[in-house]
């Protein structure tokens, strides 16, 4: 008989149970467990949050103050303090910056500051004459009217004004170079030529965009790239790195435009464009930007002393607009710019130019504003845009009712400015529903001024009205027409 081969024996030591040490888990479980922890512990700080604070902090208007208004930055033209490009450099951090690798930026070129440059303003196609006369009111002499905006020169204050303070200008072009081209190699060269270490280096990013009118030019994608190429390769050739391209958020801008003989460079100091206030979120079914209702409100000839009622106030922009004339608040008071993160920038001046700005801010809004629309979500966005634009909830008397059933709510005959619906958006009810609408015109508001933007070219006669003014003016891409009426009690049109 063989002997058995005992088998081997497998011992567990136990170890002694840690009551203070979490149970620890694995698998599905585990990540079950770990998801509700971090759930609790991000509702725990946001109620300890809500308890430190009795409103939601906004970065964009940490300078309003609920009972003095807008306040004076606290720090050189900023609520927080952005630090400078050279202090960015040293440290290394920032936002939207990351430095090159053993780049050392040269430390001074020659000033820009008092530099005198020609200078476009670029604006929706309609509003040209009432543009050439607001850069005149800021200032500027030699304004040429040209299409789709207004040609002059400024030294480099006198751009950072047009920026703030420009109501009706998409943004604000600075011309640093121009020649005749054959070929896209003629590009290059001019874009080679430009002094652009002046304005920005590797230490920023870029963008190139291109635009073009009867150019011979076979691809303007093509086009954009050369003269890309030729920033680049410049800065290369000069400081030994190239700024990297970033099409989302940069911090240098170039603008590329073709005609059918030459080339214009231009570089942007607006960056996003200048209709874009910082208060509107909320919008309507047709919305207005910023700067074509500023231009409805010029072209309508309207004075913050009159009132002003809008029967179709959608999201409140025209009336908005017309409180932050009426306010003389500045359009860019609360937002920035391209020209800030450029090099040499003159952050003295700057600070200088938005404290004389917040100075003259009006304290209180004297003009009676109302507006109206039979949707009641659009009243309640009218009434976040109006908080958003730092303006006080009795400002703009907003309420919900049918456009057939409004009456003048003033006895003081004034402004009704309006951009109503039209086409689809009444459906076949369209023919009755104005017919209706002008008889109501004519019976509350007699004496009124009435201006209607509209693309519908036959609105006129819907009214049953003729309009003593009608100008074109372009909503986008949208064809439209601003028509204006003198509403008097036997103002309806014969057959």
């Amino acid at each position: 008989m063989t002997e058995e081969t005992p088998r081997k024996k497998l011992s567990i030591n136990r170890q002694s149970k840690d009551e203070n040490k979490p149970r620890q888990r694995t698998g599905a479980r585990a990540r079950l467990v770990a998801m509700n922890e971090i759930r609790k512990q991000v509702e725990e700080n946001a109620s300890s949050r809500t308890a430190k604070t009795n409103k939601p902090y906004n970065e964009r208007f940490d300078r309003y103050d609920e009972d003095k208004g807008f306040r004076r930055p606290r720090t050189a033209g900023y609520s927080r303090h952005r630090t400078s490009l050279e202090e960015r450099m040293a440290k290394g951090t920032g936002h939207r910056f990351k430095p090159q690798t053993n780049f050392t930026p040269p430390q001074t070129y020659a000033s820009y500051q008092k530099e005198i440059f020609p200078v476009f303003a670029p604006c929706p196609i309609g509003l040209e004459q009432v543009l050439a006369k607001e850069l005149e009111s800021l200032g500027f002499q030699g304004v040429n009217v040209g299409r789709s905006g207004c040609a002059f020169k400024s030294d480099w204050t006198g751009v950072m004004r047009a920026n703030l303070y420009s109501r009706l200008a998409t943004r604000i072009l600075v011309q640093v170079a121009y020649a005749k081209v054959n070929t896209e190699d003629d590009i290059y060269t001019l874009a080679r030529q430009v002094a652009w270490e002046r304005w920005f280096g590797a230490e920023q990013t870029l963008r190139v965009d291109t635009s073009a009118i009867r150019s011979p030019m076979q691809s303007l994608q093509f086009c954009n790239l050369r003269a890309k190429d030729g920033i680049v390769d410049r800065l290369r050739e000069i400081e030994g790195e190239r700024p990297s391209i970033d099409t989302v958020r940069p911090d240098a801008k170039v603008h590329l435009f073709l005609d059918s003989e030459s080339a214009t460079l231009y570089l942007d100091t607006s960056g996003e464009s200048l209709f874009k206030r910082g208060w509107r979120y909320d919008k309507g079914q047709a919305p207005l930007r910023e700067n074509l209702a500023a231009g409805i409100l010029a072209l309508a000839g309207w004075q913050p002393t009159q009132p002003l009622y809008d029967p179709f106030c959608g999201s409140g922009t025209i009336l908005i607009e017309a409180a932050w004339i009426a306010k003389n608040i500045p359009p860019g008071i609360n937002r920035p710019f391209a020209f800030e993160r450029l090099r040499g920038m003159n952050r003295h001046a700057w600070a200088t130019l938005k404290e004389q700005a917040f100075d003259e801010i009006k304290p209180t809004l004297d003009v009676p504003l109302f507006g109206s629309d039979i949707d009641t979500t659009v009243i309640q966005a009218a009434y976040a845009n109006l908080d958003r634009a730092k303006l006080p909830e009795n400002s703009i008397h907003f309420s919900q009712q049918n456009a057939l059933h409004i009456k003048s709510p003033t006895v003081q005959a004034g402004f009704l400015i309006t951009n109503p619906p039209y086409g689809e958006r009444l459906g076949a009810e369209d023919e009755t529903f104005w017919r209706e609408w002008s008889s109501v015109l004519k019976n509350q508001f007699a004496q009124w001024q009435v201006h209607v933007i509209t693309n519908d070219m036959d609105f006129p006669k819907k009214l049953r009205l003729k309009p003593n003014r009608r100008t074109p003016v372009f909503n986008g891409d949208i064809e439209c027409r601003l028509f204006g009426f003198e509403i008097v009690s036997d103002s309806y049109r014969q057959k």
